[in-house]
């Protein structure tokens, strides 16, 4: 007999929990208030809960439940934070972020995305991101300085436009690299500069420029 959603979700949560990741009980709640099947093609419902990335149409995906939960917990979210998301992609990074954060802003460079993720975030409810078509590389400079960036595809850089945007005290991560391979960056901004950690090797879609 096949499991329904909420049944195929709670697995998928018991097995990242097994694995390390997520760790904090707010960030297993996110994932627990966020019906991935949400996010993704109906044609694609049956695998809403595998730990793997999906595809989304116009050459992007959503990423894999894993992933998501690495970098939601790398940012060390607190609920009064604004957060940058480059790649809004269907929005379920962007559903996750917002259970436990004050605002998402989130660039699609895609029209078609963006629609799909703004659709697929009201329809679940979800009244805090703000979804914006444009080019990621340049941020959003009207909602800075952010508390928290996120990248959600892979960049060939960490570009400046996003360190400015970045608030003191705050933290960045993004898959640096190219096509076929780059390491999760985090950055944290201080008032002398950047300090730099390296959380392994991942696999992301390129961000497109817009």
């Amino acid at each position: 007999m096949d499991m329904g959603p909420q049944e195929d979700r709670e697995r998928l949560i018991s097995t990242l929990i097994d694995e390390g990741d997520p760790t904090s009980e707010k960030v297993i709640q996110a994932f627990r208030e966020t019906p991935r099947e949400g996010f993704i093609s109906e044609n694609d419902a049956s695998f809403a809960y595998a730990d793997y990335p999906l595809e989304i149409g116009h050459g992007q995906t959503i990423s894999a439940p894993h992933m998501v939960a690495i970098m939601t917990e790398l940012l060390k979210l607190r609920p009064r934070d604004n957060v940058l998301e480059i790649g809004a992609g269907s929005g379920y990074q962007a559903a996750i972020l917002s259970r436990l954060v004050n605002r998402v802003y989130s660039i699609e460079v895609e029209g078609e995305l963006a629609v799909f993720a703004k659709n697929n975030l009201e329809r679940a409810g979800i009244r805090n991101v703000r979804v914006i078509m444009g080019d990621g590389g340049k941020g959003h400079p009207a909602g800075a300085p952010y508390d928290k960036i996120i990248v959600s595809c892979a960049t060939p850089e960490i570009f400046q436009s996003w360190k400015e945007q970045l608030a003191v005290g705050g933290i960045l991560i993004a898959p640096v690299g190219g096509f076929y391979r780059q390491e999760l960056i985090l950055l944290k901004k201080t008032k002398k500069g950047f300090n730099q950690e390296n959380h392994g090797e991942c696999i992301f879609v390129p961000l497109r420029p817009g």
